[in-house]
């Protein structure tokens, strides 16, 4: 047992090291951002997009923090302005798509998948449900009701106070990832070790192998479901290295994800904003398995093809 927590805990600190290295400074460069005038520019330029998905100009303020930043800027920003219930429920559907897109992509980016791959198909789902509910749903048109909500904190004053505020975030939030990441890479370690991890994916083997990908992306789709994809990533880049995860399994895993990830708590965080959950968790789940279906089933069929071409060469050349 001594030795598994050794391996478990070391590959816990190395990967906090590798994904702290991105999230500490895109966390202060952003903190920072959001007492300049750079966000407030980016919002003005983006008002005139707003009414495109039934938004006011407003909406572009939680939009923006909740992209740059993490969910909950993004629903403290939510509570500051008056929302009908469907302007809020479309906010919440977009920032659930695309939230902390900077740290959220940089990490995808380290288990070997592009960062515009993975933010184009996250702000592209956003927009393309925030004008699917436009157009489809005519109620809503009551004003939002905020239940329970985050301490709104006082601004600091002065840039000593900005840059310091920013390291505190940072700092935090590597913290933050080491409180999750060591205990889950101890706990991954003893599941290989005792042969679960085996027996997990064969119960996971027909929803994999439904969305197009090999069941040893199994793990990878559960934590990243479940944890999130930042601190899923930890165990995506374990996969890669010693599952033998292949390059096309973790695009789909990936595009799986970007669309679902971290289900429970995202969810459940958009409560005190008085929307109705089950459809936005729906609405996460039915397009999360639809696109990594449709992916996965035109990619095999490609590779397929591929396949029987370059044997029927080799054929003709004997």
């Amino acid at each position: 047992m001594k030795g598994i927590l050794l391996r478990g805990g070391r590959k816990g600190l190395d990967l906090t090291w590798s994904l702290g290295k991105v999230i500490f400074p895109v966390t202060l460069i952003v903190t920072i951002l959001q007492f300049t005038p750079v966000l407030s520019w980016v919002m003005d330029q983006l008002e005139p997009l707003m009414q495109w998905i039934g938004l006011s100009g407003e909406a572009a303020v939680p939009l923006v923090l909740g992209n740059f930043l993490n969910l909950y800027a993004g629903i403290a920003a939510i509570i500051s302005f008056d929302f009908t219930v469907k302007e809020v429920f479309i906010m919440a559907v977009m920032m659930s798509f695309s939230h902390n897109l900077l740290i959220e992509s940089t990490v995808a980016k380290r288990v070997g998948v592009s960062w515009w791959f993975v933010a184009g198909i996250r702000i592209g789902l956003a927009f393309l449900s925030a004008i699917f509910i436009n157009l489809i749903w005519n109620g809503g048109s009551s004003a939002a009701k905020y239940g329970l909500t985050p301490e709104k904190a006082a601004d600091p004053e002065g840039w000593n106070e900005i840059i310091w505020q920013g390291l505190e975030t940072a700092f935090m939030g590597i913290l933050q990832l080491a409180f999750i990441v060591i205990p889950l890479m101890v706990f991954m370690q003893y599941l290989r070790e005792k042969g679960w991890l085996d027996r997990f994916s064969e119960w996971v083997a027909p929803a994999t192998r439904f969305l197009g990908m090999e069941r040893n992306t199994s793990m990878t789709l559960a934590a990243g479901l479940t944890i999130g994809l930042a601190y899923g990533a930890g165990l995506m880049i374990q996969a890669v290295e010693e599952d033998g995860v292949s390059k096309k399994d973790m695009y789909l895993a990936l595009i799986f994800l970007v669309s679902c990830h971290a289900v429970v708590e995202d969810t459940l965080i958009f409560i005190p904003l008085g929307i109705p959950i089950w459809p936005l968790l729906a609405i996460r789940l039915v397009t999360a398995i639809l696109l990594t279906a449709s992916v996965g089933f035109i990619w095999n069929k490609l590779q397929q093809e591929r396949k029987e071409t370059s044997n029927e060469h080799t054929h003709h050349s004997i």
